[in-house]
């Protein structure tokens, strides 16, 4: 009897340690904002589509376009991690990282999917290289989305490992990826669909 109280008092004990040592972890990191909620600043237009601002989020729509609507940032990034909130109301987008435009509206890199259940959301795809890298099944994004509120997204790429969390849970993980090293994050709205898609507190710790 002693013994299994002894058990499960050390388990209580590494429990509460792996806590603290979460919680100092994520006071370690630097929140930086990467948008000010009420301009586009730091952020260009690439494409089709219109993008506006409207109650601190980054709002795009677009009605079956010809070429993508893109939001890139100006500025590019290495080794961070990203976190943002989206709500998709119509079509299919995504948060690109580490990205580059080929003009007219080509965004190359690693895009991981914002969207609704059924379009791969929470996975990591490839533009214009590999397409699907990571998929998750439609089971598990009606699990984890929040089809009429806010979701949460944390993307963290440091070297070529990646991960992606949707709702607090591990949806994607990369390692040893050999795609580009650095680049811009970008916003998307498919071409041929009609969109409605928001982005708000966008957030990097680098």
């Amino acid at each position: 009897m002693k013994q299994m109280k002894l058990s499960g008092y050390c388990s209580l004990v590494l429990l509460c340690i792996a806590v603290a040592i979460g919680q100092a972890e994520e006071k370690k990191l630097n929140w930086k904002p990467l948008m000010d909620g009420k301009t586009l600043a730091g952020w260009h237009k690439v494409g089709d589509g219109t993008w506006t601002v409207e109650d601190g989020a980054f709002v795009g729509r677009a009605d079956k376009t010809k070429l993508y609507g893109l939001l890139f940032s100006d500025a590019t990034y290495k080794d961070f991690t990203v976190r943002f909130k989206f709500k998709c109301l119509s079509g299919d987008s995504g948060f690109y990282i580490r990205t580059m435009l080929k003009e007219p509206d080509e965004a190359h890199g690693l895009q991981v999917q914002v969207g609704l259940a059924g379009s791969g959301a929470g996975g990591i795809y490839e533009s214009y290289g590999r397409a699907w890298v990571v998929k998750p099944t439609e089971e598990q994004e009606k699990k984890l989305l929040r089809t009429d509120d806010w979701n949460e997204m944390e993307i963290a790429a440091h070297g070529g490992h990646v991960t992606v969390v949707l709702n607090g849970t591990l949806t994607a993980e990369l390692k040893e990826d050999p795609s580009r090293p650095e680049g811009h994050f970008a916003l998307q709205m498919h071409s041929g669909t009609v969109m409605h898609v928001m982005f708000k507190d966008i957030e990097i710790a680098e």
